[in-house]
């Protein structure tokens, strides 16, 4: 379907509101293990087809005003409809199965011939009628071999204005890492067995065995898991297991920490963390928070994900080694709504740079922005239900406008179960972060329960064990509305609502061409 340039200029003109404001300019993890390479495919993503599409809007059409100009020259030369629900949405619609095999050109017998590998999301386990049930979670697939040039035209498909031959070394081999782990071959109706065994570390906090939980003095056994992987490879199911010398959980006050591995297969191994039904946990985003992202500004949100390597968030590891170490048997669990094929390297980075914990990631079958949205409330509801006795923190940041409603609106649902809320108030420190943010969902919570705050010193001293989560010395500026400190709007209630106006049209006008084009 086409749009005319009469109909554009219609739209842009509704949604225009006389944009303006000028933002105020302000101030190695190891790389990713060994990925044998993948599949040689040449179906472009949306976001190579979309480069220049903003751009030639911008120039074709004259009623913009320098804000809005600068906003869309600030974000890159593409801007994705994901981009102001500020989800790293950058891998996304790719063939799956039969697709993957046809385009290879390779026949059922070369496939069969492929060693079969497995991704093993870290799982957590919850003591319910007197078993420990693990929460086995991940996807079987095959990898067949491609050639270096190959991953670099495949890898060339997700960076934008970027060539991966002009990157360094280490970051061309990042990319065609990543890109090798997403061209993949789900396998279907696999029978997956685990093997556990007690873990000695798993993690980065400066104590003995990584933090996060103890090593236990048994658990030796092999689990079946019930039923088949799916049409696209994954598995998810909580499976009862014997004790075999671990503490029971209605007797357990620390975490323990067993090794598991995908029997059978090259590739597989991961920690589960078995969590007793009281104690606290630390839900934790990854992007923005804990490591240098800028999902808002998709051009270096690409390479930061794709080829460069992760990069911790100021000193936030500090604070998380001081968390493990001063609150005894805290449970860390890290989700992202990447997709999972791409989520080995940020667990390769939490493990080398926070304390270890179980993950979440976001499953094939869930593969657009909407999806991507509902998953994150999924998984946030499905450990809530799973450990009704806990207490829970949870950590985000202002760009993710998902969090800016589910961290909130499960003090509604949950209200015995979240202890704190901390949200990194990125637009008030990065000047690349120019969308607004809306912190209506806080207006009716206790100031203590949370806190939005600009540098992980600000996390410093605060009294999380005990609810106590707010550094009176740190500005909130809230209006309990949309805002955006880059357009001068600290507290202002009016300014808050006409800056509102304003910012909904750049944010409309970026959200309806990439709905349009199809970002």
């Amino acid at each position: 379907m086409a749009l005319s340039k009469a109909a554009l200029s219609l739209v842009i003109a509704q949604l225009y509101g006389g944009v303006s404001g000028s933002p105020a300019p302000l101030p190695n993890a190891a790389p990713h293990p060994m990925i044998t390479p993948s599949p040689a495919l040449h179906d472009p993503s949306r976001t190579f087809r979309a480069r220049g599409i903003v751009s030639d809007v911008t120039e074709g059409f004259g009623g913009f005003t320098s804000g809005v100009d600068s906003v869309f020259r600030s974000l890159g030369s593409a801007i994705p409809s994901y981009v102001a629900s500020g989800v790293p949405n950058f891998f996304q619609d790719f063939p799956v199965g039969d697709k993957v095999q046809s385009s290879l050109g390779i026949d059922d017998e070369q496939v069969r011939a492929l060693p079969t590998q497995v991704l093993n999301v870290p799982p957590y386990a919850n003591w319910s009628n007197g078993a420990w049930n693990i929460r086995f979670r991940g996807n079987v697939y095959k990898q067949p071999n491609t050639s270096e040039g190959k991953l670099n035209e495949l890898a060339n498909i997700f960076l934008i204005d970027t060539d991966v031959q002009d990157l360094p070394p280490e970051q061309q081999a990042q990319a065609r890492n990543v890109t090798a782990s997403i061209f993949i071959l789900q396998q279907d109706d696999e029978n997956v067995t685990m093997h556990m065994e007690p873990a000695d570390s798993a993690g980065s906090s400066g104590e003995p065995g990584g933090g996060g939980a103890v090593t236990p003095e048994g658990g030796v056994q092999n689990a079946t898991l019930p039923d088949p992987t799916t049409e696209l490879g994954d598995f998810d199911a909580f499976v009862p297991i014997e004790l075999n010398g671990l503490t029971a959980g209605d007797e357990a006050t620390e975490i323990q920490r067993l090794n598991v591995y995908a029997e059978g297969a090259t590739l597989g191994n991961a920690t589960a963390y078995l969590v007793p039904p009281t104690g606290l946990t630390i839900i934790s985003d990854i992007d923005d928070v804990l490591r240098v992202t800028k999902i808002y500004k998709p051009d270096e949100g690409i390479l930061n994900s794709f080829a460069r390597p992760f990069t911790p968030w100021l000193n936030m590891p500090d604070i998380y080694a001081n968390w493990s170490r001063s609150i005894p048997d805290t449970h860390f669990h890290y989700l992202t709504t990447t997709p999972e094929q791409a989520t080995r390297i940020y667990m390769d980075f939490i493990y080398k740079t926070y304390p270890g914990g179980s993950f979440d990631t976001r499953p094939l079958n869930f593969s657009d922005v909407s999806a991507t949205l509902s998953i994150r409330q999924h998984l946030l509801d499905r450990i809530f239900q799973t450990f009704p006795d806990r207490k829970f923190v949870l950590v985000g940041d202002t760009s993710n406008s998902d969090m800016m409603k589910s961290y909130p609106g499960l003090v509604a649902a949950y209200p015995r179960q979240v202890q704190c809320i901390l949200m990194r108030n990125t637009t008030a420190t990065d000047e690349d972060m120019l969308f607004p943010y809306n912190t209506d969902g806080f207006k009716d919570l206790d100031q203590q329960m949370y806190m939005f705050f600009n540098t992980p010193d600000d996390l410093t001293g605060l009294d999380i064990a005990g609810g106590n989560c707010y550094n009176a010395s740190v500005p909130q500026h809230l209006t309990f509305g949309y805002q955006a400190e880059r357009l001068g709007v600290h507290g202002d209630t009016g300014a808050a609502g006409r800056v509102g106006v304003s910012w909904y049209a750049v944010v409309g006008l970026a959200s309806f061409i990439g709905a349009f084009l199809a970002l």
